[in-house]
């Protein structure tokens, strides 16, 4: 598999800068995958939060919506 990397500058204070680096010490691991993880775990949050006000929106007139929450399907599973 080839690694296509590429480079994403961001610039920052040297207050955050070093708040960066103290968190990704902190975790154990570097700057980049930090940066990298904690961003990308933000961004798939909102997009979860996103993709359920829709649904509720385009579904809230359907008097059968309902949603169910995890521990109802697993209840419902067995589990």
């Amino acid at each position: 598999m080839v690694n296509n990397m590429t480079t994403i500058t961001i610039r920052v204070s040297e207050e955050d800068r070093l708040f960066y680096e103290y968190m990704a010490k902190f975790y154990g691991t570097s700057l980049s995958d930090l940066i990298k993880t904690k961003s990308m775990e933000a961004l798939e949050d909102e997009f979860d939060r996103q993709t359920l006000r829709k649904i509720r929106e385009e579904n809230s007139k359907d008097p059968n919506y309902r949603l169910i929450s995890a521990d109802e399907i697993k209840k419902e599973l067995g589990l």
